[in-house]
């Protein structure tokens, strides 16, 4: 006589790590697109020059229009798409108001110059008070940014050993693009590659 399994005797029979080992290394690739991406635009914030790019805004919103599920968003840790995305816009707001500030203090100073003009009194010294101003906020913004990407890096880079750590694969297959080396938990090999320690 032929025993049949119930679905739950299945599920228990099976071993999840190599169950979900293939879609745990399309995770991890995702994981590790999204950490160069982060650091290639904190990178060129800083004034570094990078070749890097990748769209990975674009590629993650066709995934979901598409219902594809096999991406670390869906698989691994479904909140890592609302905490991405809540840092990015954070970092993009910020990034607004530096080009917002400097556009208005710039209306400003030009607006202080053509009076100076207009009435002969040197009113563009009050635009020049404004300099120190329009410094502070623009340095202030852009830590701002620079923390917020730093932050993302460093939450994906610790999601990626918890990820590489959970399904038994190989960390040195899984080396990245990093230009900033101020990051906890990563190792550099002799070619400026990064992969997690």
């Amino acid at each position: 006589m032929i025993k049949v399994k119930d679905s739950v005797e299945v599920a228990l029979e099976l071993d999840e790590k190599k169950v979900y080992s293939h879609i745990a290394h399309e995770s991890a690739e995702d994981i590790i697109r999204i950490i160069s991406a982060i650091d290639a635009e904190r990178a060129k914030l800083r004034g570094i020059e990078v070749y890097y790019k990748d769209d990975w805004d674009l590629l993650i919103r066709e995934r979901i229009r598409k219902g594809k599920r096999h991406t670390v968003f869906d698989f691994y840790n479904p909140f890592l798409m609302d905490i991405w995305e809540e840092k990015v816009k954070e970092a993009k707001r910020s990034m607004r108001i530096i080009y917002y500030s400097i556009i208005a203090l710039s209306g400003f100073a030009l607006l202080m110059i053509i009076l100076s003009f207009i009435t002969g009194y040197p009113t563009f010294v009050i635009a020049l008070g404004v300099l120190p101003l329009a410094i502070y906020i623009f340095d202030r913004q852009k830590s701002e940014v620079d923390m917020k990407y730093y932050e993302l890096v460093q939450f994906f880079v610790y999601e990626l050993k918890a990820l590489l750590e959970r399904f038994d694969l190989d960390k040195e297959k899984y080396k990245f693009n990093l230009y900033n080396s101020d990051y906890k938990g990563v190792l550099f090999d002799h070619r400026g590659r990064a992969r997690v320690e």
